[in-house]
């Protein structure tokens, strides 16, 4: 990633838009899932996602009090940032699978862009902060690992279609 060529106050706004479509993914991801764990997994990746997004917009109008939050309409399409572009894909996807093989590639991608926005950032505390979303994103990437896991090895002894899609078991 080139974040050297973005400013902060841009940077923080493609965060939140990134946060932004991550909830999204695991909230309907869970909406839709029957399996009573995963549900319960995937609101609670949502859950945080979210609680980043607000960390990203307190923070963004604690540096930049007089300006307002304003989204960038297609950031996916800015290849030093893929993990909004990983969950933008999923739009309309139902194979759980699939769901979570992008999600994880998605929450690899954000850990490294809190990491390389740590080295831009020159304040001790915000560093810190965003040092452990980083790790934070790390740890949903275990999650959905485990998920993905569990779903591979326990797909033997249900009906595939039964299994794979929303609207059944898992």
């Amino acid at each position: 990633m080139e974040m050297r060529n973005y400013d902060l106050k841009d940077l923080l706004l493609i965060g939140i838009k990134s946060e932004i479509e991550a909830a999204k993914v695991y909230m309907r991801t869970a909406n839709n899932a029957r399996n009573p764990f995963l549900k319960a997994k995937l609101k609670a990746l949502a859950e945080e996602e979210e609680q980043h997004r607000e960390l990203l917009e307190n923070l963004f109008k604690e540096l930049y009090p007089n300006q307002d939050i304003v989204l960038p309409e297609n950031p996916e399409y800015l290849p030093e940032f893929p993990e909004i572009k990983l969950f933008a894909e999923l739009n309309g996807v139902t194979d759980v699978r699939k769901i979570i093989e992008q999600a994880m590639k998605a929450e690899l991608s954000a850990k490294k862009y809190y990491e390389e926005l740590s080295n831009i950032v020159k304040d001790e505390k915000i560093k810190k902060l965003i040092l452990y979303m980083a790790k934070i994103e790390e740890g949903h990437y275990y999650i959905l690992q485990r998920e993905y896991r569990e779903i591979e090895e326990f797909e033997s002894i249900m009906k595939d279609e039964d299994y794979i899609q929303f609207d059944a078991i898992f």
